[in-house]
């Protein structure tokens, strides 16, 4: 198998590959800032090892085994996108249009092909994006046991430290100490945290957090909200109440919603995000976990199916390693 037993060059051709348009910078600020990337992508590198694995250690073996790109070639090639959880339907349209390019390109080299398989994932996985606008509000949904509380607290530490002011509202009124979890958080980032009794109704916490939100001007007012989908009409009915009391109350505020998955969850993650686009206006995706998961896929999958973009990724415990999304980083160390 091509991969094992020279990662370090690997990573290295991999991180030339992604910085080989930039411009040389002199300045030292600069070089920290290329510093900075190279230990982004390092992390990134690392967290998807075991994806990597899976997918590029299988591709690999079969481009060395490969004579000549022909029918089995392509079923090899979707058995492996298939294992790396992209699913049926995604997996079969990269491999169509992988069949197309070879095609028109006359191709016979295999490890060409790899080459424009790669170039179709950066391209589906480029989804477009809102800028970010302030005041902004961000309502992070998802079920619970995905990170959700974690992802809120390393998204408010990312928001510091770009320099921005943060406020918490612990909504998840349901769950037992998820506004403690939350406080310890909030703790952390030295952030306000606004929370109500347990039980206590969540539109009533929201409205609290946005009037804290503008009494400091805030640039973001991060909302958790409990983690229910067994009944859709409850959740529906609660966001709805959420959403007007936004309205009314900071309207303002550009509005998003995140929907935090656990990669792990494989398939059953691309239903989640399936059933939260039914009930919730849902902005992108955080997919959690990566590095607990060889089916990194999932991330393919719940772009192309549902077109959402994927912003932010957790390949790691640490606070650096939530990262936004970039598919051009992920596709290089996925390969």
């Amino acid at each position: 198998m091509a991969f094992f037993g020279f990662g370090k060059k690997k990573e290295q051709e991999a991180q030339q590959a992604i910085q080989a348009q930039a411009p040389v910078q002199e300045s030292a600020s600069a070089s920290e800032e290329d510093e900075a990337r190279k230990g982004l992508f390092s992390r990134l590198w690392h967290g998807l090892s075991k994806t990597r694995t899976n997918v590029s250690g299988r591709v690999d073996e079969l481009i060395e085994a490969t004579e000549e790109i022909d029918d089995d070639f392509y079923e090899d090639l979707v058995d492996i996108l298939i294992m790396s959880d992209m699913g049926v339907r995604t997996s079969d349209k990269v491999i169509e249009e992988l069949k197309r390019r070879v095609a028109e390109q006359k191709i016979t080299d295999a490890r060409k092909a790899r080459e424009i398989l790669k170039q179709i994932l950066k391209e589906m996985m480029n989804k477009p994006r809102k800028p970010l606008k302030w005041p902004m509000v961000m309502l992070v949904v998802g079920v619970n046991g995905v990170g959700k509380t974690t992802t809120i607290g390393k998204l408010a530490l990312r928001f510091k430290d770009a320099r921005h002011s943060v406020v918490l509202a612990a909504a998840d009124t349901f769950r037992a100490a998820a506004a403690d979890q939350l406080e310890i958080w909030a703790e952390r980032a030295k952030v306000p945290l606004v929370r109500h009794a347990e039980g206590a109704d969540p539109a009533a916490v929201v409205f609290d957090g946005i009037q804290k939100a503008k009494s400091v001007e805030a640039d973001l007012l991060i909302v958790d909200t409990a983690g229910r989908l067994h009944n859709k009409k409850n959740l529906m009915e609660e966001l709805r109440k959420i959403s007007r009391i936004i309205t009314r109350e900071y309207a303002e505020a550009e509005v998003r919603t995140l929907l935090v998955i656990d990669a792990t969850t494989g398939q059953n993650g691309l239903a989640q995000a399936r059933e939260f686009s039914e009930v919730a206006d849902v902005s992108g995706i955080v997919l959690t976990k990566l590095d607990g998961t060889a089916k990194g896929g999932i991330a393919v999958a719940i772009m192309e199916e549902l077109g959402l973009p994927v912003l932010y990724i957790g390949v790691g415990e640490g606070i650096e390693d939530l990262q936004a999304f970039d598919a051009d980083a992920f596709v290089e160390a996925i390969f």
